[in-house]
Formats: structure tokens, C-alpha cells, sequence
């Protein structure tokens, strides 16, 4: 089945929508080319359709969701495709994201969009906000609860590599921007699921707090290669600490992780992670320095 979501995405000087298919990206071409959409405007696994079309592209049979929705078929489908595979996308994908989550927001999210892409970055870059966003669709069917996203979004929005301080500051940063966008309550939310990132150690019975450690703990159960791609980023970010002051950081970091039990606090994500995760933490940590 096709779905295409509303015109939303600024861009060229108008909105744009979002065609996808549950099924192929075969039936997903055929849709389109049917319809007259240019091949040039696919991008994956996806067209990018302007609005002038879109009441032709629903005409034609194509099944109009909401954003949030349609990222959740688009996963369920399988047909997603990871951050990692499309990095020229980062900030058009992140910005797509942003303006579902918090619609006339574009100033804050333009903010976050700047601070994210600040040169000084390495691994703590848009491409780890875009992957833990992915690994939150992951765990949850592309349906994770907005205070979650938002906590996604501000936990490491400052970042000097500062433990502790950063966390904390990203914390008043979401208070800042977020108090009188949101109430209260999910305001309050959003600052203890920033907290939480500092140790990663939610209760048991912390369901979201675990969403969202879970999933910023993902680019642990990578790849041998792409974990070495994670710390040689890692050690970027931290270039202003000598090298033997970030071994003795990074092996005390390397053992907290060890210690916990679980690492992953959701059944999906030790389903997905734990194995990979710890053989590659304990290889780190038996590494010669």
C-alpha cells in the first residue's frame, strides 16, 4: 500500500510531503511513475512530493497519515533506511523530524539543528541524534512518546565534553525553550529523561526513561567497525584531555557500562544490543593502551 503524509517540510520555496509503500520500493516506483513523479525526487526510500501534487497523489490512491505514522509503517516495513547509510540526509532528516514533533517550532529547531552541527563535534553530532531517533523507532515501532523525542533531542544540545555539567545544562536548556510550549508536567519530564543520559540508569519500572537510555546506548551493540568509528569520535570530542587522563576516564566509563545489569533496560534492545554491546566493551577494556 502506498501512504504519503501532509505538506509539511519546507523547501524551494514551497511544503513538501512524503510518499512511501509498506510493501516495496518497487510498488513504491511504479506509484510514482504512474503518477508523474520525477525518479529524481526519490531519496531511498522515499519521493518527496510538492503540495501542488498532493491531492493528485491521494486521488490516484495513495493513503494520506500523519508524519508520525507514516515514519512508524516506514519501519515497520523494513524498508527504513539508517542514518548511517544516508549522511548527505542528516539535516534535511532531521529536520523533517523535528517540524512532526513540534510543528511551528522552526526557530527552536533550527537552534538545536545549529548546536548539533557545531565543529567542535565528532561522534556527539547530528548523526547520533539521527541514529538515536532511528534506534527509538526501533524500539518502539516508530511510536515513542514525544517527552522521549524531546529528551532526544536536548540531552547532549550542550555539549563542551563536560560529564555531568553537560547533561545538566542541556537539562536547562530544554526547561528554558520548552516551559510555556508545553505544560508542566511533560516539561518536568523531558529535564529528568536528560538527567537520566548522565548514568544511564533508569528503574525498572522507568518505561521511558529505559526508551531513551536504551537507545543512546545503541552505538554500543555496533558492528566491531563501527564501534571503533564510535570511539575514534569519541576520543575527537574529548581531544583537550590528555591521553593518559582520557585511558583512566574512558576505562572508568567502559566499567561503569560493564556494570550494569542489564545494559539494556528494554526487552528489545537486549535483543538487539546486549551480546554485541558487552563483547565489544570488554574488548575495549582488554585492549593494550
Amino acid at each position: 500500500m502506498i501512504f504519503i503524509d501532509p505538506p509539511l517540510w519546507p523547501a524551494h520555496g514551497t511544503v513538501f510531503s512524503h510518499l512511501i509503500s509498506d510493501t516495496s520500493v518497487s510498488e513504491l516506483h511504479a506509484f510514482a511513475a504512474a503518477a508523474g513523479v520525477t525518479k529524481r525526487a526519490f531519496d531511498l526510500d522515499h519521493y518527496d512530493v510538492p503540495e501542488r501534487i498532493y491531492a493528485d497523489l491521494v486521488a490516484a490512491g495513495a493513503v494520506p497519515i500523519s508524519g508520525k505514522d507514516l515514519v512508524r509503517v516506514l519501519v515497520a516495513s523494513g524498508l527504513r533506511i539508517k542514518a548511517k547509510h544516508r549522511p548527505k540526509s542528516t539535516g534535511s532528516a532531521l529536520q523533517y523530524r523535528w517540524d512532526t514533533l513540534l510543528p511551528g517550532q522552526g526557530d527552536l529547531g533550527a537552534e538545536l539543528l545549529q548546536r548539533w552541527s557545531e565543529p567542535h563535534r565528532n561522534y556527539h553530532s547530528s548523526t547520533h541524534l539521527l541514529a538515536m531517533l532511528e534506534a527509538l523507532d526501533l524500539l518502539t515501532d516508530g511510536a515513542a512518546p514525544h517527552t522521549v523525542l524531546l529528551a532526544a533531542w536536548f540531552h547532549d544540545a550542550v555539549y563542551k565534553g563536560v560529564a555531568g555539567t553537560d547533561e545538566q545544562e542541556s537539562a536547562d536548556l530544554a526547561h528554558a525553550h520548552l516551559s510555556g510550549l508545553l505544560p508542566a508536567g511533560e516539561v518536568a519530564e523531558v529535564v529528568r529523561l536528560i538527567l537520566l543520559t548522565a548514568s544511564h540508569s533508569p528503574t525498572l519500572a522507568d518505561h521511558d526513561g529505559a526508551l531513551l537510555c536504551d537507545a543512546d546506548l545503541a552505538v554500543l551493540g555496533g558492528s566491531p567497525t563501527d564501534y571503533a568509528r564510535y570511539l575514534a569520535g569519541v576520543r575527537l570530542d574529548y581531544a583537550h584531555v590528555t591521553a593518559p587522563d582520557f585511558a583512566k576516564g574512558r576505562a572508568g566509563v567502559v566499567r561503569q557500562l560493564l556494570s550494569l545489569d542489564p545494559l539494556f533496560r528494554t526487552e528489545r534492545g537486549r535483543d538487539l544490543w546486549a551480546a554485541p554491546a558487552r563483547a565489544n566493551l570488554t574488548a575495549e577494556l582488554l585492549a593494550p593502551s
